[in-house]
């Protein structure tokens, strides 16, 4: 797994690479070209905006998928056009300079590869390090909402706490449950509705019980 220093000084190795093919490109234009310098700067344009067309990708961030769609259209069509007039030029060169049969064929392939290589590579990194070098988002805390009972004994209703719990990231209410309780003096009788006070701690009831 490599750091962010690892990345940054290998993506300077590959523009090294991808400066090295361009620059092979470049001059096999011009030697193509007519020997005055509207012809030779002509030529030499294709590797060139091939070069600026991949700085752009690998450097400035893209949010929107069409925009990104977009970038990625015209840089595919800018690399089909430079490829096919450079592998043209360098055929015609390498043929010039000596290279026969396939070879005056095949050397340009190998220029136009590696050029597309560095080009993918320098991209791919230019992500990684946008990814590694983004903040990072902390996650939101859950509040803690307190359940209670309500419970009607002596001297009027008392509030138990019952449990902690977790909630969600929302409003959420403080939950009540109201039980009946059973005649002053007596034993308490069947509960109307709702739950058991069995979960209820009897030392905690009795110490919040009001004095009468």
């Amino acid at each position: 797994m490599y750091d962010i220093g690892q990345l940054k000084r290998l993506r300077w190795v590959v523009r090294l690479v991808l400066a090295l093919g361009v620059a092979a490109s470049v001059a096999a234009n011009i030697l193509h070209a007519n020997p005055n310098p509207i012809s030779q700067t002509i030529s030499a344009w294709p590797p060139l905006a091939l070069l600026l067309t991949i700085e752009l990708v690998s450097r400035i961030p893209v949010n929107r998928w069409y925009m990104a769609t977009i970038r990625i259209a015209a840089t595919v069509a800018i690399a089909g056009i430079a490829g096919w007039v450079s592998y043209w030029h360098m055929v015609a060169v390498a043929a010039r300079y000596g290279e026969v049969g396939n070879s005056a064929y095949l050397l340009p392939i190998t220029v136009d590869g590696l050029i597309v290589v560095a080009s993918v590579s320098l991209v791919e990194l230019a992500g990684r390090i946008r990814i590694i070098e983004a903040p990072a988002v902390a996650p939101a805390v859950a509040p803690v909402v307190a359940v209670r009972e309500t419970v009607e004994l002596l001297g009027g209703p008392v509030s138990v706490p019952v449990a902690e719990v977790v909630a969600p990231v929302v409003d959420l209410p403080v939950t009540e449950r109201r039980v009946k309780g059973g005649p002053r003096g007596g034993r308490s009788g069947p509960q109307d509705s709702g739950p058991s006070l069995a979960g209820l701690n009897g030392k905690a009831l009795m110490a919040d019980t009001p004095k009468v």
